[in-house]
């Protein structure tokens, strides 16, 4: 007899194990159009957005100064990070990107805002970016391997620190 109820508790403990698991979710962008009036993070108020300056005069701000916080910028967005929507690069005058991170990963953003305008609040600053970050950023970008193996030399960049970011016309 005593076989029989060992068994049957055995059983009991490794059925609840298994079904104690969690389902783990992989990360995947949001979903949505990304249209005119939309936000992620923070809601970005109409008198941030008649503020908000271009990519080219923060460029000309941080020449002077090192970091601009609670800065609205409006810019046109050139990328998305495809793995979760984690980050987005806006085009400059020169044709270069700038770097727009999502503070504490605390939102994410569809890919279907690229090539939308948008006005992001929140800090920026001019940083060295490493060789590992960008090849990191180029992975998750999915860009080709040869690509990837191209970066060989750090970049200085501005990097944003997005509060929110709201589609705008």
């Amino acid at each position: 007899m005593k076989p029989i109820i060992y068994s049957f508790v055995l059983f009991l403990c490794f059925s609840n194990l298994s079904f104690c698991q969690e389902d783990v979710e992989k990360p995947a962008p949001p979903v949505g159009n990304a249209l005119i009036g939309d936000f992620y993070g923070a809601d970005i108020s109409n008198v941030s957005i008649d503020k908000a300056v271009s990519v080219e005069k923060l460029e000309s701000k941080l020449k002077d100064i090192k970091k601009a916080e609670g800065i609205a910028v409006k810019g046109e967005v050139t990328n998305v990070c495809e793995k979760r929507g984690c980050w987005i690069t806006l085009k400059t005058e020169d044709g270069s990107s700038f770097f727009v991170k999502m503070k504490d990963y605390a939102f994410f953003v569809p890919t279907a805002l690229k090539g939308k305008k948008v006005v992001l609040e929140g800090n920026a600053e001019r940083k060295v970016t490493s060789v590992d970050e960008l090849k990191h950023y180029a992975k998750d970008a999915k860009k080709s391997k040869a690509e990837i193996d191209a970066i060989t030399v750090p970049k200085e960049e501005i990097r944003f620190l997005a509060d929110g970011i709201k589609v705008v016309n």
